[in-house]
């Protein structure tokens, strides 16, 4: 069966989504869209059945007991790069084909990356700020304080995956001195491995955190790894908001023991501590470091791409292993 034929693949669709994919999807498939139900496990349990495909984004994903509810669910294709809320044990347990949106990204991300890495050593929000609200005039030349050079600095990069490698790509243009943290040596690297996160945070002077979401990565930047980065030193976040230990990360703010933070992802978003919104030593995003038009648009065609291809001849063109 292809998507084209007389009778389109049913696909349910979990969340909202880009509306140039939800409208890419209503051409090509009979699509259900979760969100309209009223009561969702309902409708999963009177609907399920009938569904072979899923479409859905990193935000929302796919739980173990939505995939249970659909018994001949083969293909669930989804809008970002992040897999962790989709539980890939129980696809890989139904062989059910799981699609992400990788390589796509990887230029936006990273340069929002040096963007909050920039914004927050030279504290530009900040700085703007402070014109807006006539402190600039009322105070005089020179009376803003000084920021962090970022040029020829130490960078430690925390996962060097294709997003990673292009954060690296990035900071050679700015002579940084780069070294990075995976759990083994990445083998194409060029840049020195550190073995140990708690060094490599003693090392640097920034930290650039882009490894993946899930279990294995929870809190792996604790109070332990942030006393070791230091009153001069700053955190970047452009990975998944539970990698790090949120309430840790606030301490060492609000006590002024790291030099700053820039943060695209949080713990609960899109709710943030309240605490941080009052630190003038923090650059707050609101997950948007994939989010350009261009980038957006090609992720989108991504997820259909990979149903298509699916649907054609039952593989994928960037699937999860």
């Amino acid at each position: 069966m292809t998507a084209t034929a007389a009778v389109k693949p049913a696909i349910l669709q979990i969340g909202s989504l880009l509306p140039v994919l939800e409208n890419w999807l209503d051409e090509r498939y009979s699509v259900s869209r979760l969100d309209d139900a009223p009561d969702a496990k309902a409708f999963l349990a009177e609907q399920g059945g009938r569904f072979v495909g899923v479409a859905t984004s990193a935000l929302y994903g796919v739980s173990a007991e939505q995939i249970a509810a659909m018994p001949a669910l083969k293909v669930i294709s989804c809008f970002g790069v992040g897999v962790d809320k989709i539980d890939l044990p129980a696809a890989r347990a139904r062989g059910i084909a799981v699609g992400n949106t990788p390589d796509i990204l990887n230029d936006c991300v990273a340069d929002t990356a040096f963007a909050l890495l920039l914004d927050i050593a030279r504290a530009t929000p900040e700085a703007d700020r402070y014109v807006r609200t006539g402190l600039w005039a009322e105070r005089g030349q020179n009376s803003f304080h000084l920021g962090r050079r970022v040029s020829g600095g130490r960078l430690g990069i925390v996962g060097l995956g294709r997003i990673g490698k292009t954060i690296a790509r990035r900071a050679l243009g700015f002579d940084m001195d780069i070294r990075y943290h995976t759990r083994r040596p990445v083998a194409d690297a060029t840049w020195p491995h550190e073995p140990s996160l708690v060094e490599l945070a003693r090392w640097a002077d920034f930290l650039v955190v882009i490894t993946a979401g899930g279990p294995g990565t929870l809190h792996l930047i604790n109070a332990e790894v942030l006393d070791a980065l230091g009153p001069r030193s700053f955190l970047i976040n452009v990975s998944r908001g539970s990698v790090v230990d949120e309430p840790a990360l606030v301490r060492a703010l609000v006590e002024r023991r790291i030099a700053g933070a820039g943060l695209d992802v949080f713990a609960n978003e899109p709710f943030v501590p309240a605490e941080l919104l009052a630190l003038d030593n923090v650059v707050l995003l609101p997950h948007i470091a994939s989010a350009t038009e261009e980038t957006r648009r090609a992720m989108a065609q991504r997820v259909i791409d990979n149903l298509d291809r699916f649907f054609a001849d039952g593989t994928l063109i960037t699937r999860v292993d």
